[in-house]
């Protein structure tokens, strides 16, 4: 039985597109043709799958005047910052770039009896659970080195971003990659856990919600497939007395109102150094108030609407429970806030981390800031999370901020930068926001199983 899977504009709340997905019959039936596929598939020259893959991003590229704006109906990010292909072609060039030596065979040794060597061969069949966050470049985070490691792929998109599939799954098969390769499918919760639990795939990627990861984790139990889980994140930035002001504020401000406050990796918490709180505070409500909310369509709109009203109503609710616990909030309501989608970025002082939002994900423009004596008492906050993707240090003292991130229970540690993914570093989060890793040459390890071989020559 298939069901109608429906995006709600959060520009006007029109529907903007809908989608049957498949029936588990159906489902079942992508699977299996993926599977058959994957054997020719990796048996093709590395080069050759680099090749087509790269050929596949340069035709999302060549979609791009025609996503932006799509992009902007599907979630809300303002046109002006000109969509994802920057970051999309980015990270599918290092992965290819660094393909050949991350997937070279490791000789251990050779002589006249014996050769051996570890090969990295792949999985198999890989599920992309995609996000609307940052729909393109969380997708190809995983489905470029997949593809080119000689996995086959079935990409499942969230419902926010329902297009994104589509063209993706066009613009590689528009170039030579085999549609049974490179599959998009529209999967309700169910046959997706069904499948899973089937065996269907032979390693799942899901980025999205603690839930939804669990999800993935009870559907996979027993069945011994890998999952990769990029979950929640509460990412602290920490202001040291030494540190640039200005860029500081400039820098973390816009990595915890960017994209509507709607990023992964996005600044949640703020603690700075008491010598610097003040002057910090001033120039963050400066950058905020200088703020456009509206219309993403509009060129001048610098913060559009939040994805969904439901998304929106959350961040209201942990913003009006920390002002009546006593917080508050510095910036006034904004004239295109509408109560529903459009939401005031704010900015929130007089916070304890007893607040949700402080504790819980926000995924919106919001940002709590607190005055901090020293680095054990910031070490200490940061460290006070169920979450842990990455943590962003503002000094000048390069060792400082070493020694700090050794102790900061975090899977990216940033220094005088924010809200940053590099492909050359592994993507990888602990406690509830997940585990596994992608990127890098470690992500190539994950998305491949090692098999040895050990070759006597003579028998004599």
């Amino acid at each position: 039985m298939t069901q109608t899977l429906t995006c709600i504009s959060p520009i006007d709340g029109s529907v903007f597109a809908t989608r049957e997905t498949l029936g588990p019959e159906a489902a079942r039936a992508a699977a299996d043709r993926a599977r058959a596929a994957q054997a020719a598939w990796a048996a093709r020259p590395l080069q050759e799958r680099i090749d087509l893959v790269m050929a596949g991003v340069a035709a999302v590229g060549d979609m791009n005047d025609e996503i932006v704006p799509e992009l902007a109906r599907l979630m809300g990010r303002p046109v002006r910052f000109g969509g994802e292909f920057g970051g999309f072609e980015e990270r599918a060039t290092h992965m290819a770039s660094i393909a050949r030596e991350a997937l070279a065979n490791i000789d251990v040794g050779e002589d006249e009896t014996f050769k051996r060597y570890i090969r990295r061969v792949p999985l198999g069949v890989v599920l992309v659970v995609a996000p609307w966050n940052y729909p393109y470049m969380t997708a190809i985070n995983t489905v470029a080195p997949a593809l080119i490691a000689g996995n086959t792929v079935l990409l499942k998109h969230a419902t926010q971003t329902l297009l994104v599939g589509e063209r993706m799954a066009r613009a590689f098969h528009s170039v030579g990659v085999p549609e049974e390769v490179f599959q998009n499918v529209f999967l309700d919760h169910d046959t997706t856990a069904d499948l899973i639990a089937g065996r269907a795939f032979d390693f799942v990627n899901f980025t999205g919600s603690v839930g939804g990861g669990k999800a993935m984790e009870r559907a996979a139990a027993g069945t011994f497939t890998g999952v990769g889980l990029e979950l929640g994140g509460k990412d602290p930035g920490y202001v040291m007395e030494d540190a640039d002001l200005q860029a500081a504020a400039e820098t973390l401000i816009d990595a915890a109102m960017f994209n509507s406050g709607q990023c992964c990796c996005g600044i949640e918490r703020i603690y700075v150094h008491e010598s610097l709180f003040d002057a910090f505070l001033e120039k963050a409500i400066a950058i905020v108030n200088g703020y456009k909310l509206g219309d993403p369509l509009d060129p001048d709109t610098s913060i559009g609407p939040m994805a969904n009203t439901r998304f929106a109503q959350q961040v209201r609710a942990q913003i009006d429970e920390a002002v009546a616990a006593g917080a508050v909030a510095h910036i006034d309501t904004m004239p295109g806030d509408d109560g529903g989608t459009y939401l005031t970025p704010q900015i929130l002082t007089n916070v304890t981390h007893d607040m949700r939002v402080m504790r819980e994900e926000s995924f919106g423009p919001v940002v709590g800031i607190m005055p901090v004596r020293d680095d054990e008492e910031a070490l200490a906050l940061m460290n006070d999370s169920d979450f842990g993707l990455t943590a962003s240090l503002w000094t000048r003292d390069l060792a400082r901020a070493e020694r700090l991130g050794d102790r900061i229970e975090t899977g990216t540690v940033f220094m005088n930068r924010a809200d940053y993914l590099d492909p050359g570093l592994c993507w990888t989060g602990c406690k509830q926001t997940g585990r596994g890793g992608g990127l890098s040459v470690i992500g190539y390890h994950n998305l491949t199983r090692p098999k040895s071989y050990h070759l006597k020559k003579v028998t004599g």
